[in-house]
This record gives structure tokens, sequence and C-alpha cells, in this order.
């Protein structure tokens, strides 16, 4: 019989990943992936809300590199032409255009099919509960993930209508403890938004950094001017001094997942939790991306005597030299 006294060998212990909502400040999550990566960290579990859930799900299907080119041709004019338009459907825009493009990088790749578990977390409209999207088809997991109520329609899945999943847990990570993580990182991109995007000149925040009829009057598309002034006019009556529709929409989400998110951390905090200083960059700013990626690697760097404490206590190998850039 084998001696029960004699040392066992050690059991890997698994990290899980933990990526916030956050909207256009979701490309940070590429330089923080990028840099965890340099420093020698594996992830053995991920779990994202939102644009986290996008990111996380790019890197799992090894298309984090498509998803960083496409973020960078981001500008004014392309993000306008992903704009299509559905009055009559359960959104602003109806988010097919966006699809066709994930579509072209990940294709219909099955969440279960790969190595490690991942969870795109969504709301169930009708019950208000936390939906874990485990299996199934990746891109419409990270579709239900990101549908924002009012701009994106929500999305069918199993017979549950799925909406953004930031409206109940913007940082997931007790998911990715109940996956299995014995070390979670979290990335938090909702600790540095309250009143730090002003207009200029106004008192009022506007965290979406911009009133989408002014891109559409920078960019010139007459037929999208015509549609969003009639509807702003007719329904959300624009002839006051105050904040669009947009800036009060995505305000209520600042807010919002601020407040969710310190709750739910204060009762299960993250053993390393980063926080990329983003509150400069407006939600819907999706063309400020090298800016949002570089401050990703910043805020790890920033965390560097944690991750560094955290590896020896993994038993993995030391990080890459003080010295050495990631």
């Amino acid at each position: 019989m084998p001696d029960e006294r004699s040392p066992q060998p050690s059991k890997k212990r698994k990290i899980g990943l933990a990526l916030s909502s956050g909207m256009a400040r979701g490309w940070a999550h590429i330089g923080v992936i990028r840099a965890l990566r340099r420093l020698g960290f594996e992830f053995d579990v991920i779990a994202g809300t939102s644009v986290g859930a996008l990111a996380g799900g790019c890197y799992m299907a090894g298309k984090l590199d498509q998803l960083e080119e496409w973020a960078l041709s981001l500008n004014k004019r392309k993000i306008v032409s992903y704009l299509d338009m559905r009055l009559r459907s359960g959104g602003l825009i109806s988010g097919n255009r966006l699809m066709d493009e994930l579509r072209k990088y990940i294709g219909h790749q099955k969440i279960e099919d790969f190595k490690i578990p991942y969870a795109a977390m969504t709301t169930d409209l009708v019950t208000g509960h936390e939906i874990w999207l485990q299996r199934g088809d990746l891109a419409e997991a990270m579709r239900a993930s990101f549908s924002l109520p009012g701009i994106f329609p929500p999305l069918k899945i199993e017979g549950r209508w799925l909406a953004d999943g930031a409206l109940v847990c913007p940082l997931p990570v007790a998911a990715c403890r109940a996956l299995g993580a014995d070390m979670v990182i979290a990335v938090n991109l909702n600790a540095d938004i309250i009143g730090k995007s002003r207009r200029p000149g106004a008192s009022i925040p506007t965290a979406a950094g911009f009133d989408l009829l002014q891109i559409l009057e920078e960019t010139g598309n007459q037929h999208k001017i015509s549609l969003m002034d009639s509807l702003t006019r007719r329904v959300f009556r624009r002839d006051y001094d105050g904040p669009s529709i947009f800036g009060v929409m995505t305000s209520c989400l600042n807010i919002m997942q601020d407040r969710i998110t310190r709750s739910r951390l204060a009762g299960d905090p993250p053993d390393v939790h980063i926080a990329p200083r983003l509150g400069h960059i407006g939600l819907l700013e999706f063309d400020r991306t090298e800016e949002a990626i570089r401050e990703g690697e910043a805020a790890v760097m920033r965390k560097r005597p944690e991750l560094a404490d955290a590896l020896q206590v993994l038993g993995q190998d030391a990080m890459v030299g003080e010295n050495e850039p990631i």
C-alpha cells in the first residue's frame, strides 16, 4: 500500500481572469491581457461582461491580434458605418453589421470546444437573473453580453431574452471562482469614471464622450442625420440645454456599473485588482483604441509587485526582470 504520509504532487492552482464591462474603454483589456501574458501569466478560467466578454472570447479563440487590428482601424466615419438603425426593434441599432464583422474572425466556434472554461455574463430581461453563457455559439454569447438596452436589441437564446450583463454583474469575479479559479485577477474599467468626463463649458457629465448627432454631422451621413434628428426632436425633445439621450443613458450606465461593482467587490474581492485610469475616455469613443490599450498595459505595470507576489504564491516561474519592457 502507498505510504499516505509521503508527499503528494502539488496540484497546479488555477488562475481566473475577470474582465469588466466598459464599452469603448474595453479596448484597455487588450493591453492588460498582453501585459499579463508577457509577465508569465496563463489563464485557466475566463469570465467577461459586455466588452469584457468580447475581449476574453477573442483571446480564448486566438483572435486577440485581429480584434486589436480592427479596433485600431476605427474612426468616427467607420463607427457610423456600423450604425444599422432599426427604430422598430428593441434597440436603435440592430447590431447585424457588428455580428457580420465578428463572424469574419470568430466564425461559428462553440464555447464548449475550448480547453478552458469561459462565461459571458448576460441579464435575463424577464427575471432579472444573471445568466452565464458557457456553451453554444461564441459570437452569439459575446453579442448577447454587450446588448446594451436602448442601443442594441436583446438576443433570444434558449428561450430567454438576454441583454447586457453589466446590468447585474459588471465584473464577474464570483463567476471565475465558481468555474474553478483558485486566484482571480480582475480588470475593472469602472473604477475611474464618476464625474471625470465633462463637456467643455458644461457642468453636466457627458460620459458618452460625444453626441451621436454631432458625429453624424461630422461624417456627412445625411440619411442618418435626418433619421436621428427626427427621432430626437419628436421623441426626446432636444430643445433644451441639457445632455443628449446618449449622454443620459451612458451617464446612468456609468453610475450603475460603479455602484454595483463596488458592492460586489466588497463581498467577494479579487486576489489582484487591476483598475486602468480611463475616466477621460467616453463610453462611446471607440476610436481612442491606442490610448486605451496603452493605459491597460500601464495599469498592469502599476500592479507589478502584487502580481509578482501572486506568482510566487502560485509557485510559478518568476516574472521578467524589473528593467525589461512589457
